[in-house]
């Protein structure tokens, strides 16, 4: 049964708009997971896995930047990006992963932006996994 509605929404798209029974969010201090009845809350979202679930289903995105807030049984995120499994091109996560790992291999170099291409790792290892994920 589920008690919780979620919505997930970019500068562009409204991403998810479901009841759901559980939803776990990628915080920039942590994750968190927001059940129905949850105390209200306002949080800055990272780079990580969004996961909610309907019953027994789970369903994943990837998600990066933003905010979340949770109040009276809604969660709504306003991420920075947000994308399913399908809409993910793995070909093209799996060159900026490679980008960013050449980037952190020569960081003794000045004119490299080591928390940027931090950044670009973690969003390219985050959209390969949830590519990986059943849709």
């Amino acid at each position: 049964m589920a008690d919780l509605t979620l919505e997930v929404a970019t500068p562009t798209r409204l991403v998810v708009a479901e009841s759901v029974d559980e939803v776990v969010v990628p915080g920039t201090e942590g994750y968190f997971g927001v059940l129905p009845g949850h105390a209200p809350l306002l949080a800055t979202v990272g780079i990580g896995e969004l996961t909610y679930r309907k019953g027994r289903e789970e369903f994943h995105l990837a998600v990066a930047g933003g905010f979340a807030e949770v109040r009276q049984d809604k969660v709504i995120v306003l991420a920075d990006s947000a994308e399913r499994p399908a809409e993910i091109d793995r070909e093209r996560a799996e060159r900026a992963r490679q980008r960013a790992e050449q980037r952190l291999a020569g960081r003794s170099q000045e004119d490299v932006d080591y928390a940027r291409a931090m950044c670009a790792l973690a969003r390219a290892l985050t959209r390969l996994q949830v590519a990986a994920r059943p849709q």
